[in-house]
């Protein structure tokens, strides 16, 4: 064990100092309901309240089982918050009663519940959440159906699905986790019996959810969740202690991918083992200075390497390392490998013996790891005899022509200093004319690279000797000293022009990455103050085109789904004409969310390559790249460079898309605001004329009535006063409930109310709106009575019955019918009413309870189209549903309307005389 880095050891401390301020999390886990994770969690809650430790319930569900009842015997309970939902009273968890309380430790079951509407969380894991926020410990149970990313594995295995699901993260994030195992045979058993559900309810529950089958499947899912969160811990602990023996607890492979033609042999071998032991595998590649040296169609071998491996399940890994060896080990240690795949030649000769050697230093290094050699001695003499045929085909021609000419450049190097020193050798020594042959080693690793540098070294020893020591144009040597300076002369020009090429190669690439983090950086940075989607792919596509030498495209998807392309500012960044881009492809990289065109495996035969701008949210659009040097995208570290940009371009947009929403959002509310706010000031300063008019009105009316037919006039006036300053007055008084019901300050007063009656009174307070039509009203005796306010539902009637008052002809009859209606296991009374008008336009069937609109856009008829937004408000507001649709006769006619609305009736009144009320019957 190695003394732990101190960088880790504090972080470690500040990870431990967290942990104390937050309560402890502990989670009973099982496969299924019914498997006893309630039952072990209130004993082990009876344990710590045996230590004295100050224990209290929270919530638990018992689901009525006597087991479980038992154990709920002598624990304090924190008394549950009532909520009403619906019109009906619902028991929720108090978690302001529990943090008022404070306890030590408190039990919250079923950590996946969703809170009724008005809670202060839509989770119950968040409850659990604020608890350790302060301090307070907590035990919760959980199912492995609830996990959210085995949430869709379960439900293709049960074929039910379960909408309450708990992040994984609040999982992973437990100080502790309990699993509660049960064989299904006897989980079985428990359900006959009668110990999980009642007996009718276990009987369904056998022949769906419960086979036998779907129990098993259940609970290999949640013991291997719970051996992966183990594996997490102990890799954790070994971090934290610097450990790095190898811990043989898990299977875990790593295969080993190089640059040669055995690496798909290799990952196929791999994978084979990690199916046959049920392991995890990773496929590791480490680019050394060597390999990156390496042309472009040998490196291309890795990501087509690395590519099957991703496909046949693995892990895939790119480290950088100066010896593969030490990396490849270091990383195994890390991650807890047991077994490393590495290939192995079975040829002989030299080249053989060398590849022997690298797997022999593997087993020499990774003394705790197991190490499976994997014979490619045929796959590597096949692919060798294939590289030998292209050489002679004169494949790589211009390669060598241009290392030709750097190697005549290092000979013309060599020649100039050899003619200078030449001029001085009389003037200098020898030993100084050696410092100018190391000069000019220097100038040619560094300008011209590795090789031309080894020529050089070689042709500066050979001048020196030839033209400078004695005897002269001559190799011979008269001094043997000389054979030391040459030998030492020649290591040391190999020495500098190897370090100097490789600091020349090392630069190249920090000159690169620097280039292309400051290329990252300049394109975040601006991202981050574009406010448009114009402006994000104007970005996007000069810094991408930039730094890969590329014409890019940004397509992004319309109102129906379909991508195109968007150029708003073509001269802004290089971009692909649209005659270059195929839609089909792009489309379908939008669809399935992965990359396709040049390079991948998906129409590989495509000019461009196309990748999907993936978001947290979703897809938000594809980026097509187009180069001249398609094959160098496919290098991984570019690959890796392009899908990170590709990822802040794709954040950049769901910022945007999100502000605008709220910008919308915000105006919306402003606009609404403003127009309660106007609604209310109307209904404010108009409602009290009004009412002084409707006042004069009557006494006009009242004092003409008894005078001569002269002033009948004066009477008929006075009438038609009254009546528009009523007219008047229901306008404001629906712009008053509105602008009440907008605002929320309207409070129901619900009481048992007979529906007749209230219809009653709304017949009676709409008999001079119905005058001269026949109204007939049909309510079965047995109608329960109903919890409303009864006033509000009297106005409700009174719209819909001065609607169809107002778009009816006026001796029209009307009728009204209320019965009962069952939806799911919920109870309603329906009341319709139903008139015999044009009916209602085509689409309007809607629209009509939308606030200020009218079935007739271009009418004379009085009204500013509140009265069935109003009762649609009023309707909501008691926990019920309207609707209107068309009354079609048997010829298809349109032969009037009908507007419908439910109210709840589940709750039974209490066991008290209700006092009947006499109402008027209109006349």
């Amino acid at each position: 064990m190695e003394r732990p880095d101190p960088d880790a050891l504090l972080d470690k401390i500040q990870r431990e100092e967290e942990k104390q301020r937050r309560g402890r999390l502990k989670i009973f886990f099982g496969a299924s309901a019914g498997v006893g994770k309630t039952f072990a969690m209130l004993q082990a809650a009876a344990r710590r309240k045996e230590e004295g430790v100050d224990v209290v319930i929270g919530i638990v569900e018992t689901h009525g089982r006597k087991e479980t009842l038992a154990l709920l015997e002598g624990l304090p309970v924190i008394p549950p918050a009532k909520l009403e939902y619906r019109g009906r009273l619902l028991a929720e968890f108090d978690l302001d009663a529990a943090l008022a309380r404070k306890p030590e430790l408190i039990l919250v079951d079923e950590l996946a519940h969703s809170n009724v509407h008005g809670s202060r969380h839509l989770k119950r894991w968040q409850d659990v959440h604020e608890l350790l926020d302060a301090g307070i410990d907590v035990y919760t149970t959980v199912n492995v159906q609830h996990l959210e990313s085995l949430n869709d594995v379960v439900g293709q295995i049960t074929g039910i699905r379960v909408w309450e699901t708990v992040p994984d993260r609040v999982f992973d994030l437990a100080d502790e986790v309990t699993l509660v195992d049960l064989p299904a045979e006897e989980l079985l058993d428990r359900l006959r019996e009668g110990k999980v559900y009642l007996p009718h309810q276990a009987e369904n529950a056998v022949r769906n959810f419960f086979r036998k089958g779907n129990l098993i499947a259940l609970r290999e899912l949640a013991l291997r969740r719970t051996a992966d969160r183990v594996d997490a811990q102990m890799r954790e602990y070994r971090a934290d202690q610097s450990i790095e023996r190898i811990w043989q607890a898990r299977e875990r492979i790593i295969v080993c991918i190089g640059a040669g033609p055995e690496s798909t042999t290799l990952v196929r071998a791999a994978a084979r083992l990690a199916s046959s032991l049920k392991a995890d595998w990773l496929a590791v590649y480490v680019e050394t200075p060597k390999l990156q040296r390496l042309p472009d169609a040998i490196r291309k071998r890795t990501l087509d390497a690395l590519k099957l491996a991703s496909e046949l399940g693995a892990e895939t890994v790119s480290l950088q390392g100066e010896d593969e060896t030490q990396t490849l080990i270091a990383y195994a240690r890390m991650r807890n490998v047991s077994k490393l795949v590495v290939g192995a030649s079975s040829s002989w000769g030299l080249r053989a013996w060398l590849r022997r050697s690298t797997a022999e230093r593997f087993i020499r290094a990774a003394r705790d790891i197991d190490v499976t050699l994997v014979n490619t001695g045929a796959v590597r003499e096949e692919a060798e005899r294939r590289e030998s045929a292209a050489r002679f085909a004169g494949l790589g021609l211009e390669r060598r022509q241009s290392k030709a000419t750097s190697y005549l450049y290092a000979v013309g190097i060599c020649a100039g200093i050899t003619v200078l020193e030449s001029v001085t050798v009389d003037r200098i020594s020898l030993t100084n004319l050696v410092m100018l042959y190391l000069l000019g080693t220097i100038f040619t690793a560094a300008r011209l690279g590795r090789g031309p540098g080894v020529l050089f070294s070689f042709l500066g020893v050979a001048s020196f000797d030839f033209f400078f020591v004695p005897p002269r144009m001559s190799f011979t040597v008269s001094d043997t000293q000389y054979l030391l300076t040459f030998a030492v002369m020649l290591v040391t020009s190999l020495t500098i022009s190897n370090l100097t090429a490789g600091l020349r190669r090392q630069a190249r690439i920090a000159t690169m990455r620097e280039r292309r983090t400051g290329a990252m950086f300049s394109m975040t940075r601006e991202l981050g103050a574009a406010l448009a989607t114009v402006q994000i792919i104007e970005i996007g596509s000069r810094h991408v085109a930039e730094v890969f030498q590329a014409r890019v495209a940004i397509l992004l998807p319309d109102s129906g789904e379909q991508v195109k392309q968007k150029i708003e500012n073509p001269d802004a960044a290089i971009t692909i004409d649209e005659a270059e881009l195929d839609t089909d492809i792009a489309q379908w990289v939008y669809d399935q969310q992965k990359p396709a065109g040049h390079g991948t495996d998906t129409l590989p035969a495509a000019a461009a390559l196309y990748l999907p701008l993936r978001a947290p949210m979703r897809t938000r659009g594809v980026i097509a790249l187009l180069s001249p040097r398609m094959d160098e995208l496919q290098v991984p570290e570019q690959r890796t460079m392009i899908d990170t940009f590709a990822a802040q371009i794709a954040l950049a947009l769901e910022r945007v898309h999100y502000v605008e929403i709220a910008q919308d959002a915000l105006v919306s509310m402003e606009s609404e605001r403003l127009r309660n706010s106007l609604l209310s000031a109307i209904s404010h300063d108009l409602r009290t004329p009004l009412t002084a008019i409707v006042g004069f009105a009557s006494v006009l009316a009242e004092g003409a009535a008894d005078k001569g037919a002269a002033e009948r006039q004066v009477s008929e006036l006075a009438e038609a006063i009254h009546d528009e300053a009523l007219r008047m007055t229901g306008l404001v008084t629906n712009l008053l409930d509105m602008a009440r019901l907008q605002e929320g300050s309207m409070r129901l007063n619900r009481q048992w109310s007979s529906v007749e009656e209230v219809i009653g009174s709304a017949l009676a307070g709409c008999r001079r709106v119905l005058a001269g039509r026949r109204v007939q009203a049909t309510v079965p005796a047995d109608l329960p009575l109903v919890q409303l306010d009864a006033v509000l539902v009297e106005r409700l009637f009174a719209n819909l019955f001065e609607n169809a008052a107002k778009y009816t002809p006026a001796d029209s009859p009307l009728s009204i019918s209320a019965r009962v209606t069952h939806e799911g296991d919920a109870r309603f009374v329906k009341v319709e009413v139903h008139d015999s008008g044009p009916g209602l336009p085509a689409g309007m069937e809607t629209r009509v309870f939308e606030k200020f609109t009218r079935g007739e856009k271009e009418s004379a008829k009085p009204g500013i189209g509140l009265g069935l937004a109003i009762c649609r408000a009023i309707v909501e507001a008691h926990g019920g549903k309207i609707g209107a649709a068309n009354r079609i006769a048997a010829d298809g006619t349109v032969v009037g309307s009908t507007f419908w609305f439910t109210l709840p009736a589940d709750e039974t009144p209490p066991e008290t005389p209700i006092l009947d009320v006499e109402h008027a019957e209109p006349t």
